[in-house]
């Protein structure tokens, strides 16, 4: 493939990592949807739960629909659930529109991540690919990053959080119209698929499967304590709170972005073994260290970010390497990990609870997630 052309069918594609990092506002989200309608810790903790679930329930199909209309099409349906999804609290505002938007976000990202990095495949190969995945993880960071100011802007000049969702709505349209008059470099359609829970037989693939989980489960969490922790620690009002999402995404696209050139450089096991096991002693600082200061607050979850930044790029390019004949059905076994996203923060909220409401109990919890990668680390 010549090298402008490249370029040219890139640009959209890598287009779809900032629409996949959408998804991640949904922690900053939990507290706005608390407030706006006065429920519980449990019942706005349970808001994450609706977005990532149907990374378990979605997946395997989403694997059947693309092996039969290819993987930039199913993107593309992907960008219209988004869409639909987007718009539908400006038709009644409530707390169950509310929690459909969000479902319907989980879904089109569910799709677009199962599809949207076997599409990378097409182009590259090898470490080529780990490095081309993580320069989208870039690219999702920067949105990731940019959804807590996305947030305050629909609140300070809009008038109301729930803004966000056109926004999302109108660049979501914008991505999609730019894919569809692209080419991109068409796989050969799958004629069969196997289910991919049947890889999970092999040792290895159980083993990055759960990894996924972990450390979506570290992302997302932290994502969701980082606010809470500014509040509790420091009495930082909710809108003040945003700054510890926004330092945590700052720091993990300054991580991935030096990742992609270290992983094209250096041991990709290395790599990880070294990023992990800080990322632990930062969870375990944070966690003992009941520090008021903002410097080390901000800093240790900065430095969470950082640590953490392109080991799923890392796990998720490691277990399409392991088996490149199954592309497609290990991607969908991969994406079904980020059910983590899911699994995680009730069990930080009730952990939090078993310590009087303080967020160390949430800490801990993505303390043994960190423990487990780090186990990772030396049995693959």
């Amino acid at each position: 493939m010549k090298k402008n052309t490249l370029i040219l069918s890139l640009l959209p594609v890598f287009f779809g990592f900032f629409v996949m990092g959408f998804v991640d506002v949904v922690g900053i989200a939990t507290n706005y949807v608390k407030d706006e309608f006065g429920l519980s810790e449990a019942m706005s903790g349970f808001l994450p739960s609706v977005v990532f679930i149907w990374f378990f329930l979605l997946s395997y199909p989403t694997v059947v629909i693309m092996n039969k209309i290819g993987r930039k099409n199913t993107i593309l349906i992907s960008m219209l659930v988004t869409i639909i999804g987007m718009f539908l609290p400006f038709i009644i505002f409530d707390p169950i529109t509310c929690y459909l938007a969000f479902a319907f976000l989980g879904i089109g990202n569910t799709i677009l991540q199962v599809s949207l990095n076997p599409l990378v495949s097409n182009m590259f190969n090898g470490k080529a690919l780990t490095s081309a995945l993580n320069g989208g993880q870039v690219v999702k960071a920067v949105s990731s990053f940019c959804g807590p100011f996305i947030a305050s802007f629909a609140v300070i000049y809009l008038g109301n959080w729930i803004n966000l969702f056109p926004i999302f709505g109108i660049i979501t349209i914008l991505s999609g119209v730019w894919l569809m008059a692209t080419p991109v470099p068409r796989e050969k359609v799958a004629t069969s698929t196997e289910n991919p829970f049947k890889l999970l037989s092999d040792t290895k693939i159980l083993l990055f499967f759960l990894g996924i989980v972990a450390v979506v489960g570290i992302d997302v969490g932290t994502n969701m304590v980082s606010k809470k922790l500014l509040i509790e620690r420091l009495a930082y009002s909710n809108e003040t709170a945003n700054y510890g999402a926004s330092m945590y995404f700052i720091c993990r696209t300054i991580g991935a972005f030096i990742g992609t050139f270290l992983l094209a450089k250096m041991s990709t096991r290395l790599y990880f073994r070294i990023h992990i096991f800080a990322a632990l002693c930062f969870l375990l600082l944070l966690a003992f260290i009941p520090a008021s200061s903002p410097v080390f607050v901000l800093g240790m979850i900065g430095a969470i970010g950082f640590a953490c930044s392109s080991i799923f790029s890392v796990i998720f390019s490691s277990a399409i390497q392991a088996k490149p004949e199954k592309t497609n059905e290990i991607s969908g076994l991969m994406i079904t990990g980020i059910v983590g996203g899911a699994i995680f923060p009730p069990l930080m909220t009730q952990s939090t609870l078993l310590f009087n409401s303080a967020q160390m109990g949430g800490l801990l919890v993505l303390s043994v997630a960190a423990i487990y990668l780090c186990f990772l680390t030396f049995k693959v």
